[in-house]
């Protein structure tokens, strides 16, 4: 039995956030919140916003536009709050918070659809796997491993 594969499909969202959209899968999103200021973490670098309470977790709320450079993304009307799973297996830390431009929008994502541009891959910021074009969308792919690292580290720098 033959499979094609370019008929294989996943169904992912994209996130605007300040300068930029994200593309993640579909199934890395536990919830969408509306925007709430968050408890600051003393000492945190400026892209960690603080943390949230949310269902007994304590989770860490990041500004994906300040970690990359691409703007001074600040929570206000309009934002919205998206709690993804964490992958890395922690059980203290299975969750973490990105801080978006309105809701996610629902996409499928198919070889024929999502174009992977060699040219577009450097200088891309940290946490910043490839850039990538969906449709017509330019996104990022997130280095959500990463990102957790980062956000571990500098929740640990800060205690």
């Amino acid at each position: 039995m033959t499979t094609d594969t370019t008929t294989q499909e996943i169904r992912g969202v994209l996130i605007q956030v300040e300068g930029a959209h994200l593309l993640l899968p579909n199934a890395t999103i536990s919830e969408v919140l509306s925007y709430s200021t968050p408890e600051p973490v003393d000492n945190a670098p400026d892209w960690l916003l603080g943390r949230l309470r949310w269902r007994g977790w304590q989770v860490p709320l990041v500004s994906f536009s300040r970690l990359s450079g691409t703007a001074e993304e600040h929570g206000g009307l309009g934002s919205k709050v998206i709690i993804l799973k964490a992958l890395g297996g922690n059980p203290k830390f299975p969750y973490f918070a990105l801080l978006t431009q309105g809701f996610p929008r629902l996409v499928t994502v198919s070889r024929d659809r999502l174009a992977f541009d060699a040219e577009e891959q450097s200088g891309l910021p940290e946490a910043v796997q490839a850039s990538v074009t969906l449709n017509e969308d330019l996104a990022w792919l997130p280095d959500l491993a990463r990102l957790e690292t980062m956000i571990g580290e500098a929740l640990r720098a800060a205690a």
